[in-house]
């Protein structure tokens, strides 16, 4: 009888998807998610939730849900110590892999993921969500004695007929995405990294290749497909739902599940692109190269660049140049003051977009403790100098002399003025960056190592190097509030730098679409706009 639920379910999902491939923004279709990877005993360390730890009354919840579920549908739901369960618990950061969930769910469309969410509030247990599963600290997408959904199966992709639009499961990463699109010579605004997941980079905000061309990947969807706390399904783009569409557009995961994203759609064919690597010696002229390409980036749009100081176990420090070009045009007037110093190695070529993604990420393999932090600057030369030379190298040079399988970076990674002026596109994004605050830097330490031992002190160096590179720039007058919530650690306070407007605009959404505050309270991990009891949320952290 549980399988015939189970086919029954099934069933519901392939009607659904059928009305709606030829269907208005009013019909149902699908959803996102991934995994990572998942050890020994000893290392699956319990979360501290938001809300304290786990009560045995929620335990006791969750696993009536889990329960619930798998009499619903045996094939979705996967427990502890089975293939399934160990398959979701592949994740890119050790933080989340190690965290064990009471039970993962599976589901593989839109109505299925909504008669989960009724049970989950009707039941109280906590729950995370997994798209692609790449956030760096524990408890971004995945969740102790408590349920995870993958979204993994929520993976249909569909290209409309005039080939504008294309509708995505945020169970898709965007290698899979870009695989399709680049035969038909197509591509859409989404990562670099082939394997991060189509939801959460896009709900955060999503810096493209393109973006110099068309804005973030949040600021090129045309609609979203929605679950919200009370089940329903519903669409959020300009005319429907267009302030829960606006939240969506780098708000996070505080309004519903997104099962689908339909993103607006362009030629692409062949591109230039690749990483060109540079000693350290060479600092001060890549940041002066990188400095006036973010001032004049207006002058070619079609450019793409990013700076990144690189640090290995064992290995002399250099930097890394991260270049790609829209057309199949080598080195391209506007790449000049850096292509005139000389490099050591470079993999430049031109290429397809599913080629570049794919080399980001062989960079980042998983399976390693990650954390990320980040601040957002003005562009000035002199201040990402000083930042790099007398703040990062001197605290991260001490744990390349120590620390096993050890790697850490400082990126640059530009807001043009032509990126900002496409925040603006359909309404406007929820960032809280205007046109009149740019150019602007996002500064981004991504640091991986093996030991958890060693995870207290990394983290209190990436605080103190963040600590001080802001109050460097506050001094000089040349900080911002901005944190980009993909690169931002589980402390820090991304939606103050929305502005207050911005975020007094995303509470009132909040209230609107989860007056209950089921995304709040039962959904602890990743940014939080606020607890329930007023209390800002500080995010979950391994440490």
């Amino acid at each position: 009888m549980f399988g015939l639920l189970c086919l029954a379910g099934l069933l519901v999902c392939t009607l659904a998807g059928d009305r709606h491939q030829n269907s208005s923004p009013s019909d149902r279709p699908a959803h996102d998610s991934r995994p990572t990877d998942h050890d020994h005993d000893h290392e699956r360390v319990q979360l501290q939730p938001v809300h304290g730890r786990p009560t045995t009354a929620r335990v006791s919840q969750c696993r009536e849900l889990c329960f619930l579920l798998h009499n619903k549908c045996p094939d979705h739901v996967c427990f502890p110590n089975s293939t399934a369960y160990d398959a979701g618990q592949q994740y890119w950061s050790r933080q989340q892999a190690v965290t064990t969930p009471t039970c993962r769910f599976m589901p593989n469309c839109a109505e299925q993921v909504s008669d989960a969410m009724v049970d989950i509030k009707t039941l109280r247990c906590p729950f995370a969500v997994k798209s692609g599963g790449h956030g760096a600290f524990q408890g971004a997408s995945n969740i102790p004695e408590g349920i995870t959904i993958d979204l993994s199966a929520l993976n249909d992709l569909q290209v409309d007929h005039d080939n504008k639009i294309t509708r995505t499961g945020t169970g898709n990463r965007w290698e899979d995405v870009y695989a399709k699109l680049d035969e038909m010579h197509l591509a859409v605004i989404g990562g670099r990294n082939g394997d991060i997941g189509v939801g959460g980079l896009t709900l955060g905000g999503g810096i493209s290749f393109f973006s110099g061309s068309h804005g973030w990947a949040c600021d090129n969807v045309a609609n979203y497909q929605v679950v919200l706390a009370n089940g329903s399904i519903v669409h959020a783009n300009p005319t429907t739902n267009p302030n829960l569409y606006f939240a969506l557009r780098g708000g996070g995961n505080n309004f519903g599940i997104v099962t689908r994203m339909d993103l607006e759609t362009f030629p692409q064919g062949p591109m230039w692109g690749g990483t060109v690597f540079y000693p350290r010696s060479a600092n001060r002229s890549i940041i002066n190269a990188f400095y006036w390409f973010n001032r004049n980036a207006a002058m070619d749009p079609r450019a793409h660049n990013y700076v990144a100081a690189v640090c290995f176990t064992g290995a002399e420090c250099g930097i890394a140049n991260g270049y790609a070009y829209s057309q199949p045009v080598a080195n391209a007037p506007i790449f000049d003051n850096f292509t005139k110093i000389p490099y050591t190695t470079s993999t430049a070529r031109i290429s397809t977009l599913s080629n570049f993604t794919a080399e980001l990420k062989a960079s980042q393999p998983p399976g390693f403790y990650q954390a990320f932090w980040t601040l957002t600057v003005q562009n000035d030369e002199s201040l990402l100098a000083d930042i790099l030379n007398d703040i990062f190298y001197p605290a991260i040079l001490p744990y390349v002399n120590t620390t096993e399988n050890f790697v850490g970076t400082l990126a640059m990674q530009p807001i043009t003025e032509a990126i900002i002026q496409n925040f603006g596109k359909n309404g406007g994004n929820a960032l809280g960056v205007n046109g009149s605050q740019g150019p602007l830097v996002i500064l981004n330490m991504d640091w991986q190592w093996s030991d958890p031992s060693a995870g207290p002190n990394i983290l209190a160096t990436q605080r103190r190097i963040i600590d001080e590179s802001r109050q460097l720039a506050e001094r000089r007058g040349l900080g911002h509030p901005f944190l980009y919530q993909n690169y931002a650690y589980g402390s820090q306070d991304v939606f103050a730098g929305y502005g207050g407007e911005n975020r007094d605009r995303l509470e009132q959404v909040q209230r609107d679409y989860d007056p209950d505050g089921v995304f709040t309270d039962l959904q602890p991990g990743y940014f939080k706009l606020r607890l329930r009891g007023g209390e800002l949320s500080t995010g979950p952290g391994l440490w």
